[in-house]
């Protein structure tokens, strides 16, 4: 086969210029988002006007959450981009997700604070997106806007969409799987290879999001196993923002890897670029989001979205201290009017302590190197990292080896966890494990990889 070479983008979360995104009630939102808001389409149009002019490849695939909010003005602005793009010579496919689907979409400003906004449906997305691949498809399944497109002479794209009329998020119905082997056993038929994208992650990004249901797609073993045992061994996908490649075997022996990248308009920012050599070997590389039209205040790109990622984790540890109540609304135990004095003494702690009286704490060794730092630090790059892949507190570096220690004197309450805590997905969990390769990468790359299909 001749190799292939696309670009992969998702969580474009595209926010229409012509709504609204400042004031003081819009800075107390992004006190608790991970992503920018009013900077969105600025960076899209950064990210668009770069793909535009790439000469790696003339195809784009776009993993979902193309909208913020699912607002109908950012869809009809975002087609509008996506088209422009697609007339430069690009083929773009695009897969739909929650966030494109209207939930409380709003705007705000200085008069009214936050307003509503007009949103859409499931059943408008067609209308919008019809153009970035499902017209273009050799089988359409409309009831969930799955489709299987041909990028090449030999290479298929399956795109699955797990949203409905009905429902959001939700595990693939029987009906659609049957559709979905139909179409594999078709590219095999045809001697074709298959990859598939779809907006959740198949396998948790790091081991803590096992925890987490809303962390990866329903059913997600069952999903995986059809694919991998009927030849379709790589999935792109986003959701998690979080940069991720990580690589299963069935019970037959059948490879499957997930590659999942961050969103482009928050921490961790970038791109991927794919080239498929044969139907065993594809390589991986990671592109930063270039740099965007906005008042960074002298920062880079990079730097001015790590800082809104890390501004999150700091309100929280803050406002444990100085605003327990406002924490506690945002988790949903605002009414636990006991709990505040206990949440603003541990966080006047945490605010406070350094990573040796942490350890010290627990009764463990903490190297030098690290002893001063407060620990907030600390939290705030183990929490970063998580999403944004090769995380470097692995076993022989300062940090690993601290907070291996304390993950050792754990060790008998994790035993008694393991026995009450499952995954999301019922799998048993081992929690020493699941946290020690939370903290460290000790296996594929999260960025630049060669994947070995077979």
């Amino acid at each position: 086969m001749k190799p292939l070479k696309l670009f992969v983008i998702t969580d474009t979360h595209y926010y229409a210029k012509s709504l609204d995104a400042f004031g003081e009630e819009y800075e107390r939102f992004m006190d608790f988002e991970q992503k920018c808001y009013a900077e969105t389409p600025y960076i899209n149009d950064a990210v668009f006007h770069y793909l535009k002019n790439a000469k790696d490849a003339d195809i784009v695939l776009i993993a979902g959450d193309l909208s913020f909010n699912g607002e109908k003005a950012s869809h009809e602005e975002f087609s509008r981009v996506l088209r422009d793009l697609q007339d430069s010579g690009k083929d773009v496919y695009v897969v739909t997700a929650g966030h494109d689907i209207e939930q409380n979409p709003f705007a705000y400003d200085d008069v009214n604070g936050r307003k509503p906004a007009e949103g859409v449906k499931f059943s408008d997305l067609y209308g919008y997106y019809r153009d970035f691949g499902y017209d273009k498809a050799i089988s359409f399944y409309k009831e969930n806007l799955s489709y299987v497109a041909q990028l090449s002479e030999d290479v298929r794209l399956l795109v699955l969409c797990n949203d409905s009329a009905e429902n959001k998020n939700i595990a693939y119905t029987d009906e659609l799987l049957d559709w979905a082997k139909e179409q594999m056993d078709k590219a095999k038929a045809d001697g074709q290879m298959m990859i598939a994208m779809e907006h959740y992650p198949v396998l948790p990004g790091q081991p803590i999001l096992t925890l987490i249901p809303d962390a990866r797609q329903k059913e997600s073993k069952k999903l995986y196993t059809l694919l991998a045992d009927n030849g379709v061994h790589l999935i792109f996908t986003g959701h998690m923002h979080n940069q991720s490649i990580n690589v299963v075997e069935t019970e037959k022996g059948n490879k499957f890897y997930d590659v999942c990248t961050g969103s482009v308009i928050g921490c961790p920012a970038f791109m991927r670029l794919v080239t498929i050599e044969n139907e065993e070997t594809v390589h991986i590389k990671s592109i930063p989001v270039p740099e965007f039209e906005w008042d960074k205040k002298g920062k880079t790109g990079d730097v001015y979205l790590k800082e809104q990622f890390e501004r999150m984790i700091r309100t929280i540890i803050n406002g444990m201290k100085d605003d327990p109540a406002r924490i506690l609304h945002k988790f949903g135990a605002g009414d636990k009017t006991n709990l505040y004095g206990i949440v603003s003494k541990v966080g006047g702690f945490l605010s406070t302590c350094t990573v040796g009286k942490m350890a010290k704490l627990f009764c463990v060794k903490c190297d030098k190197k690290i002893k001063d730092m407060p620990f907030v630090e600390l939290a705030v790059d183990i929490v970063r990292y998580a999403f944004e892949g090769d995380q470097p507190f692995v076993e022989g570096t300062p940090e690993g080896d601290t907070i291996l220690r304390v993950f050792k004197r754990l060790k008998p309450v994790f035993k008694i966890l393991n026995k009450k805590l499952h995954g999301s997905q019922g799998e048993e969990i081992d929690m020493y494990e699941l946290l020690k390769h939370s903290i460290g990468n000790y296996g594929i790359s999260d960025y630049d990889a060669m994947l070995i299909l077979d």
